[in-house]
């Protein structure tokens, strides 16, 4: 009996050890097969960093404004009797455009013409009369004086009924209206916006420090975020002669042609100002570039370290850069980049430091000073 259980642990233990055998060579392998996998290289498209000669400009932030522009108010308090002008419409200088109630005036006027009249008939009776000295001269300098006071009181409410009568001061366009017809209308009461949309001003601001590099007639060039595939050309018109104590910045003007009327009064503008001078400048497309919190980056493609003798294979290095203007597809690096550096052009999210990657540039769109994307 005692043998049969000695033999029967001794057969336990060899199936045991059998079991353990057999799964510490498949973990052995499992472990082999994992240190002998390598992931596959990723694919993308690359661009060379090269230089390129830009045109030197000087960018700021500016606003559009209207060469004219007012709203158009009341001068004198009254009651809308007549409104003869369309929201939106184009008109032209002297056009009416709001009639006041002068119906009070207008009575006020005839009764002073009676007057002026009588005092008209009165002086030159008195003239007649004085050339044969039948009255004194203070008699005809009386009779003169009234004449003239009687038609300045005419005048004045001659022009209370032109103020009542509201036109437009110079050709443009109207806004939308903001009375209604028998309204009261106090002095200074908003009636309706009129602008003249062609030409319109840029005004912007520059650093004092660049103002040496400023002169009148510079071309100017101004990008808006409501027409983003079309730059609007014009020319430095004014350059103020004093500067903002607290900025320290000079203030500029540039008038636009705008013919077609896109640029609208109190538009956000992006002005750069072209220099005469070319500058050398290291580009590459803006595609490459990774925003993040903590800074732009890019993924600069260079050969892996060869080993066994092996073909050396295309890693990426992930290098910080700092940009500045932008042209088209393409952005200026200012460091961080050589010129003649392959940088990783689209795939960027997918990539981390020292991942393999392979070129296929047969597929990406190339980049462009003046893009034209396909429409659908």
């Amino acid at each position: 009996m005692k043998r049969k259980t000695v033999a029967a642990l001794f057969v336990l233990l060899l199936v045991v050890g059998g079991l353990a055998g057999v799964k510490v060579l498949e973990i052995r392998k499992m472990i082999a097969t994992g240190l002998a996998y390598a992931v596959p290289p990723e694919s993308v498209s690359s661009a060379v960093a090269h230089v390129e000669q830009w045109q030197d400009t000087l960018d700021a932030i500016g606003s559009i404004a209207a060469v004219q522009g007012v709203t158009v108010t009341p001068e004198i308090a009254g009651t809308v009797s007549e409104i003869a002008f369309q929201s939106g419409a184009a008109v032209a200088r002297g056009d009416l455009l709001v009639r006041l109630d002068t119906s009070s005036e207008e009575a006020q006027l005839r009764a002073i013409e009676a007057q002026v009249e009588l005092a008209r008939l009165n002086a030159l009776r008195l003239r007649r009369l004085r050339a044969d000295n039948t009255v004194s001269q203070s008699d005809l300098d009386q009779a003169e004086a009234t004449l003239k006071q009687d038609q300045a009181d005419a005048d004045a409410i001659r022009a209370a009924i032109g103020k009542k009568t509201l036109r437009a001061p110079f050709d443009g366009r109207l806004g939308i209206r903001m009375v209604n017809l028998g309204e009261y209308l106090d002095t200074g009461k908003p009636v309706v916006s009129l602008q003249s949309l062609s030409p319109v001003y840029v005004n912007f601001s520059m650093p004092q420090q660049e103002l040496a590099r400023l002169k009148t007639g510079m071309r100017v060039r101004v990008a808006t975020d409501t027409y983003p595939d079309r730059k609007f050309e014009g020319t430095l018109t004014a350059i103020n002669p004093d500067l903002d104590p607290s900025t320290r910045s000079v203030g500029l003007q540039a008038t636009l042609d705008n013919t077609d009327q896109l640029l609208r009064p109190g538009m956000f503008a992006r002005v750069e100002v072209l220099l005469p001078t070319d500058q050398a400048v290291l580009v590459i497309p803006a595609t490459s570039v990774l925003s993040a919190p903590y800074g732009d980056s890019v993924y600069v493609i260079e050969p892996e370290a060869a080993t066994n003798n092996a073909s050396p294979r295309l890693v990426v290095r992930q290098q910080f850069i700092r940009t500045s203007r932008t042209r088209g597809d393409f952005v200026c690096v200012e460091t961080g980049v050589k010129p003649g550096e392959r940088v990783v052009n689209s795939g960027l999210f997918k990539l981390h430091n020292g991942m393999v990657v392979v070129e296929h540039n047969d597929l990406a769109p190339k980049a462009a000073e003046a893009p034209h994307p396909p429409e659908r």
